[in-house]
């Protein structure tokens, strides 16, 4: 083969080679087995032993230095690495949004949220498109030399990807770590070895990005995660979002589930929504960042001493215990959806008892390798449900079975289907009695269709002795059905016909929320409701004319679509309608303007409604209930004793009202007394 032609191949086995490391590291959809990867890495490092000309500094069998190096060295930080303000709770992140606003009057924030890397901070330099110097974040002036190390993180490239994208210089800043996984593998090997198994991801990380000998930190598979940028020449972006794209384009993996908000009120509201996925992450977090979006808002709010005032991360406490797991139960859920559940030997975490911990699904059961007679970490953050962290798997001391996945439904041996493009298996049998029983609950439950007393142990009967079937055999039951039940008398089952009987005039909103329409909340549903007005109208929309609703878009009208025209889906509306249960709603353009489209915020003691009867009259009418006020809420009901938000109010010259002002803004008939 001439000189040319071994160049080319060598070129070729490079740039397939930084493709297959981006798709498994980044994007996580590998194209091919390990096996393979493994024969194109070895092809190219005898073509390089063999023709050491054609090696280059940045070419993937360079990922391992030859030689330790003799000590750390250290380099000043050109743009110093401040460190983040914190907070722990949501009354003190709210005051900081305010304070915030306050410094830029009369102009808009849009907040990036992302979450808190709990790894070790580390800038990374690019010149011409080539990896030239990593640091740690050491005092914030002076960091160490880790290059020799950070070039063996296989999901940061070594030259950038694009041609006419990439920047001279770019110096990225972000969060080295390591996944709950491969820290249990290296426990296996650190026991096997004779030596302590290492506690958490981030001591190791820690330990490991200083070691002098690049090798040791090559077989522990560090990973880094960019969130921010230091240092730059022909960087032509005007926000942080339009930085996030601008990096991926170039190879570079962002932190993952990063969104924006376009309000401080939005912001916090969307915390809960980062928090629920937590449990899903294969990676630790220990909190959730919060940032101004635009780089000119940035330099005019400037810095302090020690930390940007564009920034701050909201943290939350993680507890951690060792226990065993005894069992994986795997539970079908109203959507179909299979979920397995460990079942623990009950341990204290955080002054609870925690005896369960959910596993989500198949892949993180393949992930963790995770089998019965385990041993497991527990973690438990904040409000957030307890989630098996990793298996010490160096404290197996005898072979366990791995977990098999049912092939069918655990309650009814239905087919199952994997979501396309997910990770959830769902059993798709309509009629499986643990999805009817999860979906009664959530029918009758008070966000649901509100059917007071009927609970569980009721519903499980009704389940078992194929009393209901479907929605629709609820409101055929009789008085002389529920007495039929243990611990229900007549009294009791009298209560229960009437609560039902109750439940038919809740509206369409109302029950469009509690037939278990996958991705159809409350909101999404009051939304339709609105515009519909009523089942019929829905019935005959088009997928398309229902994408185009706002807050709807495709996912949702997908949903909603295939529910109505699926032959199960159309019988459960006609039998429903067949039972007299009412699917109208007022229609949004019928509504009064006086509430329609305005954001209302309720503070003080009420002496007409509760707090949750006025939110939902502003909502029924068209209007938005918020918790907090901002230079977008229209008007604040205050009733006694209201304190900051009334005050904030006055600040911004946000209009207040009595009860009674604002009893007289809503139509007659949905006023009391």
């Amino acid at each position: 083969m001439s000189s040319a032609s071994l160049q080319q191949r060598a070129i070729h086995l490079r740039e397939e080679l930084r493709r297959h490391d981006r798709l498994y590291y980044t994007l996580a959809t590998p194209e091919i087995p390990d096996t393979q990867y493994d024969l194109l890495l070895k092809e190219l490092e005898k073509l390089e032993s063999d023709h050491p000309e054609l090696i280059t500094d940045d070419s993937p069998t360079q990922r391992v230095g030859d030689e330790p190096v003799p000590f750390l060295e250290q380099v000043q930080h050109v743009v110093p690495m401040l460190s983040i303000d914190n907070t722990y709770n949501r009354t003190e992140l709210a005051t900081y949004f305010e304070r915030t606003e306050k410094l830029l009057p009369g102009e808009t924030i849009q907040w990036v949220m992302e979450y808190k890397i709990d790894g070790v901070a580390a800038s990374i330099l690019y010149e011409q498109g080539a990896l030239k110097q990593g640091l740690t974040r050491g005092n914030g002036e002076v960091g160490d030399a880790i290059t020799h190390n950070v070039r063996t993180i296989r999901d940061l490239p070594l030259r950038l990807s694009g041609n006419h994208d990439v920047p001279p210089l770019l110096e990225l800043r972000g969060e080295i770590y390591m996944t709950n996984a491969d820290l249990a593998d290296l426990n296996v090997r650190q026991v096997a070895a004779g030596l302590e198994p290492y506690k958490n991801t981030r001591n190791v990380t820690a330990g490991t990005i200083r070691l002098l000998d690049a090798s040791i930190a090559a077989s522990r598979k560090l990973r880094f995660f960019c969130h921010g940028v230091g240092q730059t020449a022909g960087l032509a972006v005007e926000s942080h979002m339009e930085f996030l794209k601008l990096i991926e384009r170039l190879g570079i993996p962002a932190t993952p589930n990063v969104r924006v908000l376009d309000s401080a009120e939005l912001a916090i509201a969307a915390v809960a929504q980062l928090e629920e996925a937590m449990p899903d992450l294969p990676f630790e977090v220990d909190g959730i960042v919060f940032k101004v979006n635009s780089l000119r808002q940035r330099e005019l709010l400037g810095s302090r001493s020690k930390s940007p005032r564009w920034l701050i991360a909201y943290k939350f406490e993680r507890y951690e215990a060792v226990t065993t797991l005894l069992k994986i139960d795997v539970q079908v859920g109203k959507t179909g959806a299979l979920t397995p559940v460990a079942h623990l030997a009950p341990v204290n975490i955080a002054d609870t008892t925690v005896s369960r911990a959910s596993l989500h699904n198949a892949d993180e059961i393949e992930r963790l390798d995770v089998r019965e007679g385990d041993t497991v970490v527990v973690e438990k953050a904040g409000k957030i449900i307890p989630k098996v962290v990793r298996v010490e798997k160096h404290l197996r001391k005898t072979q366990l079975a791995p977990f098999v996945f049912p092939t069918r439904c655990p309650v009814c041996t239905g087919e199952l289907a994997r979501d396309e493009g997910g990770v959830y298996i769902r059993c798709i049998d309509p009629t499986c009695p643990a999805q009817l029983r999860q979906r009664l609950i959530y029918f009758a439950s008070r966000t649901g269709m509100d059917i007071d007393g009927l609970g569980e142990k009721i519903i499980d009967q009704l389940v078992d002795l194929k009393m209901v079937t479907r929605f629709a055999d609820l409101y055929r039951l009789t008085v002389d059905d529920f007495c039929k039940l243990d611990l229900v008398k007549e009294r009791k089952a009298k209560k229960l016909v009437q609560a039902i009987d109750a439940s038919r005039t809740r509206g369409l909103a109302r029950l469009l929320a509690s037939i278990s329409i996958r991705h159809v909340g409350p909101r999404v549903a009051k939304v339709l409701a609105g515009h519909f007005g009523n089942i019929e109208s829905l019935r005959k929309a088009t997928q398309e004319e229902i994408s185009k609703i706002h807050e709807i878009g495709d996912v949702i009208a997908t949903s909603v679509s295939h529910f109505l025209i699926d032959p199960h889906g159309q019988d459960l509306i006609d039998q429903l309608l067949e039972v007299g249960v009412i699917m109208t709603e007022p229609k949004n353009t019928d509504l009064p303007s006086l509430i329609a489209g305005k954001t209302f915020v309720v503070t003080g003691t009420l002496t007409q409604y509760s707090r949750d009867e006025i939110k939902s009259l502003i909502e029924k009418l068209g209007g938005r209930a918020s918790e907090s006020v901002s230079k977008k809420t229209d008007y604040v009901v205050a009733g006694e004793h209201a304190g900051s938000k009334l005050e904030k109010a006055n600040t911004l010259g946000i209009q207040i009202l009595t009860e009674d002002e604002f009893a007289a803004m809503i139509p007659p008939s949905e006023r009391k007394g």
